[in-house]
């Protein structure tokens, strides 16, 4: 454990493969200069009247660039020097009565004011040399990773295979098994820099990718490596680390291809695009709205070939890359799926099941530590070979934190410190299993009444 001055050090990012350099006109952008103008006329319509700087910082060109810009919109007449200042960069733009005109008519067709998008085929060419595989995952890395689990040897290795083939991981089994806890610890194991695009522009289509929820920004300072100090990247990118997004039971079919806001008219990138060169989890396969084949279906495609199709409204299809660590986790066996097709392409299927005696009072042992509540032996005893062996329940790794934290609950509310005695347990293990059957004990009593109001667990 490091302390003092040395804990507080963080170690630099390296910066991905690649150049981000400002572009030196629009044909290097790879932009047309009808998108750029009406980018412009809207920023100038939402903020007023900017300076060159200003200009070049919300629209996330160069400032030479804009300048042939907004010459040429100046003698368009449709920006204005209102004022002069002292210097050059003191200058300040507004709209005419004319490109107030057409910056409503630029607002008409689509509501975007942001930084300007990068071309689709710079978009492709990026997430190729930020792949997701570069680098192997060492088993120093994966341990690393899955240290806070209890896991038998065996599995972590398969694991580290799994990761290094780059190929879907299928993981499977009870509910309570641990399968989301696993998928959680095992994203750590990517790590690195990637950039992403504020947007990419499809045909005159704004698409917007950067999604702070989903992407974590990277403070420049840290980033080492390949960045040139003497030359700014191309502000139209985000540094950020390796994303991880995380689909569950909310997950539609209409969520995996572009969003079109009716009223903003562009588009918002589905959850796969935001998480290329990096991870997707699909967490509780079989409890959408969609059938599990019906979603399976949708990804032969993008598993098998490592791209994805998407359509524009105007039935425009194009082709973008699929660099994905996919992660599914499922209580449905591989064998319920009724898709051989499908089956064949899950590269690494593992099934989780009920821990041992020794590991699950690890966990225990754990769950305790992380709820902050004392643990002793007596109480591991009591629940393994009293509740377990009455109930027949599966020793599964869920269930340890679930009753510790109940019990803890349960004291903050009678402000008293928290126990683990038997009585305790017991009317954990009630309200968690909605027991109704013909156990006794004190405990038990007022556990089964609970139950009885319909209430249980803290969940009506």
């Amino acid at each position: 454990m490091l302390s003092g001055a040395a804990a507080t050090q963080v170690e630099p990012i390296r910066l991905p493969p690649g150049s981000i350099h400002p572009p030196a006109s629009l044909e290097a952008a790879g932009l047309s200069s009808s998108l750029v103008i009406d980018l412009a006329l809207k920023h100038l319509q939402r903020s007023g009247d900017l300076s060159i700087g200003e200009m070049s910082a919300q629209v996330a060109l160069p400032m030479p660039v804009l300048e042939k810009l907004l010459g040429f919109l100046r003698a368009e007449r449709l920006v204005e020097v209102p004022r002069r200042g002292s210097f050059d960069a003191d200058v300040r733009y507004a709209l005419t009565e004319l490109g107030r005109v057409r910056a409503e008519e630029a607002l008409r067709r689509n509501q975007y004011v942001g930084p300007a998008p990068v071309s689709l085929s710079d978009y492709v060419a990026q997430v190729g040399r930020q792949h997701v595989a570069d680098g192997r995952v060492t088993p120093a890395r994966l341990e690393a990773a899955l240290r806070p689990l209890v896991l038998p040897p065996d599995l972590v290795a398969t694991l580290g295979a799994a990761v290094n083939s780059q190929r879907p991981i299928f993981l499977y089994g009870n509910s309570g098994a641990g399968k989301t806890w696993l998928a959680e610890h095992l994203v750590r194991v990517i790590e690195g820099a990637i950039w992403v695009p504020y947007a990419i522009e499809v045909d005159g289509e704004i698409v917007q990718v950067f999604d702070p929820m989903m992407h974590r920004r990277i403070d420049g300072t840290r980033a080492s490596g390949s960045l040139d100090r003497a030359r700014q990247p191309d502000a139209r990118w985000v540094l950020c680390h390796r994303p991880v997004v995380k689909l569950g039971g909310e997950m539609t079919l209409e969520m995996m291809d572009l969003e079109l806001d009716p009223m903003a008219r562009f588009y918002k990138a589905p959850a796969q695009l935001k998480a290329n060169n990096g991870v997707l989890v699909f967490d509780d396969l079989g409890r959408q709205r969609s059938s599990a084949r019906q979603i399976l279906n949708r990804w032969i495609v993008p598993l098998d070939r490592r791209v994805d199709y998407l359509s524009l409204h105007t039935g425009m299809s194009f082709q973008v890359p699929f660099d994905v660590m996919v992660i599914f986790s499922s209580n449905l066996s591989p064998a319920s799926l009724d898709d051989p097709a499908f089956v064949r392409r899950l590269g690494y299927k593992i099934r989780l099941d009920a821990l041992d005696e020794a590991s699950y009072r690890r966990v225990f042992r754990q769950a305790c530590a992380r709820a902050g509540v004392a643990h002793d032996d007596a109480s591991a005893d009591y629940l393994v070979r009293v509740l377990h062996a009455e109930s027949g329940m599966p020793l599964l790794a869920a269930y340890p934190f679930d009753l510790v934290t109940k019990v803890r609950d349960r004291a903050a509310y009678e402000g008293s410190e928290p126990r683990l005695t038997p009585d305790a347990l017991r009317w954990a293990w009630s309200l968690y299993f909605a027991d109704e059957g013909d156990a006794t004990g004190p405990g038990h009593a007022a556990g089964r009444g609970a139950c009885n109001t319909g209430i249980s667990g803290g969940t009506q």
